[in-house]
């Protein structure tokens, strides 16, 4: 479909509202899934490192015989 002008590409043969709502839902909804990715992402790292240094102190307190 070829458009004229790039106000009739923003109208879509006036469906440019539903179209450019859905685009924008995804990209909200992406961000959204992003965003809390990166979160869990930072979380599960520091509960790792709080682990490793949790069992390196059971390993020295093992070791000093308490």
């Amino acid at each position: 479909m070829q458009f004229n002008s790039l106000s009739e590409f923003f109208a879509m043969g006036g469906y440019g509202f539903y179209v450019w709502l859905s685009y924008g839902a995804c990209a909200v909804i992406l961000l959204g899934i992003f965003i809390s990715s990166k979160r869990t992402h930072g979380k599960i790292l520091e509960d790792v490192k709080s682990q490793i240094a949790r069992e390196a102190r059971i390993k020295k307190a093992k070791e000093q015989g308490l």
